[in-house]
């Protein structure tokens, strides 16, 4: 089932001064406030009951109060955040400094980003450093050897899709399998596994080959009539998908640049993903689409929002039960706390990493989408949802993954071989293949129903409301759907279900069910206000 969108007709505005929308809006506030106020003190109470059996907690930066440090790859990103802006700010003052003083462009700042990228990857990756370089020749050897032929882009994906499945079955290889020689060399293996950050590195890899190879075949794009349509380019600017768009010239693909796409610092270790006409667009032109003003608010942003993490992993530890597995010993009503505050804790704990390094990249002078550019709690349909967390990665889906296996015409069919890339893309598990899935399962039904609400339009008052209502309940629905499917995905996994399902199924949980669905309603009805009043 399905919100498509805000369903409110030209006559919103008008609507939006009735009186009894004014009852409900105060009415549904009420709610949420008695609502948040319940669950940030059962929160705080099961933090305080089972603190003697949760992992992960560690001494706190808050007096009096233990850190949830229960998430590795939270731990380390804060862990390593001195070093990081260290590194930051010594690839900024260097490649900023040499780009603009001696007036770089093209080949001459991807070779100044590329050494720099190096030295960085070396830090990381010590010798493996190789292994990277060595795929790389070998999927720029093939998309330059087979670029004009009709499977080009068939045998770029088969190359990397075996390279992704390989690297994780052989868990970055061993030096030594390429002979007792190099084995000295698995002692110098850096700081962080390759193998887990290649996987960015294989979107890169894709996103060249099929843009050179749709260079070639001379694909269109339309630049006036996009302009018609996007302010960002009507104003004199680019945006950032007629970076991506327009075609470059054959002389823009080169080893050089390419290689520098791959490693380019900022972006190396979890994106933002940006495509290769749009990264090798920026090495001549800066972004221009950020002032030094806007970039500075988004830095302040990020600082509030880790200061918003802090307290949250200080007194809520979500995750901590999630590791520590005790969500068995909870009642339905907690079980669902857990699950809606590890999802929170996971949007927020992207947000914090995507934006650091898009920061970095939009003060080197390179655009990227922006990943989480929605609040989770705002995203009321599975659609829209996906199109905001990793934004980027959903842009590249649809440009590399979606659009060429027909797009909207086999949506129905594209979304199973879209999700299932995606499971098998972050990680070889059945827990993710399972999460895949079940998303795909909830996608069908509201699909199907898009497609007839879209073709609906109440006209009077009455059938407004009731098309209001009907999308407000399809709402609570999809993000109930939302909600298992991430709790089989990060919570329970495939083995917890059974339990989970007898659990909830119970006669005791029904007034949990009831009052969780009945929040979820709550929260779309407020997201519909919310639109209402920005379309005023």
């Amino acid at each position: 089932m399905t919100v498509p969108g805000s369903p409110v007709s030209p006559g919103a505005s008008k609507m939006s001064s009735v009186p009894w929308k004014r009852l409900e809006l105060a009415a549904l506030c009420a709610y949420a406030v008695v609502f948040y106020s319940a669950m940030v003190q059962r929160s705080l109470r099961l933090a305080r009951d089972y603190t003697g059996k949760l992992y992960g907690l560690r001494a706190g930066s808050i007096p009096g109060r233990l850190n949830d440090s229960s998430d590795a790859q939270w731990r380390n990103f804060r862990g390593n955040l001195p070093v990081l802006t260290i590194v930051m700010a010594a690839f900024l003052i260097v490649a900023n400094g040499l780009r603009y003083g001696c007036s770089l462009k093209g080949r001459g700042a991807s070779l100044v980003w590329l050494i720099l990228s190096l030295i960085y990857l070396c830090y990381l990756h010590g010798a493996c450093v190789g292994f990277i370089l060595v795929i790389a020749g070998i999927n720029y050897a093939i998309v330059k050897l087979f670029a004009r032929y009709k499977y080009c882009t068939g045998i770029i994906w088969s190359f990397n899709l075996a390279m992704l499945t390989l690297n994780r079955v052989y868990e970055g290889y061993s030096f030594s399998l390429f002979g007792q020689q190099l084995a000295f060399l698995d002692n110098y293996r850096g700081t962080f596994r390759w193998h887990i950050c290649f996987n960015f590195v294989v979107l890169r890899m894709i996103s060249f080959g099929c843009d050179y190879c749709w260079t070639l075949s001379s694909s269109h794009f339309d630049h006036k009539k996009h302009m018609q349509k996007c302010e960002v380019c009507y104003s004199g600017k680019t945006c950032y998908f007629a970076l991506q768009e327009k075609g470059l010239s054959v002389d823009k693909y080169t080893f050089l640049t390419y290689l520098c796409y791959l490693t380019y610092a900022p972006l190396y270790i979890a994106g933002p993903v940006v495509s290769y006409n749009a990264f090798a667009a920026q090495l001549d032109v800066p972004q221009k689409n950020y002032s030094v003003g806007q970039i500075c608010c988004y830095g302040l942003r990020w600082i509030l929002n880790f200061l918003l993490i802090e307290v949250m992993t200080h007194f809520f530890h979500y995750n901590a039960f999630v590791v520590s597995r005790l969500w068995r010993q909870l009642t339905p009503f907690e079980i669902f706390i857990i699950s809606y505050g590890v999802l929170i804790f996971m949007w927020l704990k992207f947000f914090l990493i995507w934006r650091y390094f898009r920061f970095w990249s939009l003060v080197g002078g390179v655009e990227t989408p922006e990943n989480m550019p929605r609040c989770i709690n705002n995203c009321p349909d599975l659609e829209s949802f996906w199109k905001s967390w990793h934004a980027s990665f959903n842009k590249w889906l649809v440009r590399y993954v979606y659009i060429p296996l027909g797009g909207s015409r086999r949506k129905l069919l594209s979304i199973w071989v879209v999700f299932t890339f995606v499971a098998a893309w972050h990680d070889l598990e059945w827990k993710l293949i399972s999460w895949a899935w079940l998303t795909c399962l909830c996608f069908v039904p509201e699909i199907v129903i898009k497609s007839f609400s879209n073709n609906f339009q109440a006209k009077s008052t009455l059938g407004r409301f009731i098309h209001r209502e009907l999308c407000a309940i399809a709402g609570a629905v999809t993000v109930s759907s939302l909600m298992v499917a991430n709790l089989v995905g990060y919570v329970v996994g495939p083995s917890g279900i059974k339990v989970l399902m007898a659990r909830m199924l119970h006669k005791d949980a029904l007034p949990a069910l009831g009052t969780i669905f009945t929040t979820f309603y709550v929260g779309v009805k407020l997201i519909f206000h919310i639109r209402d009043a920005r379309k005023t």
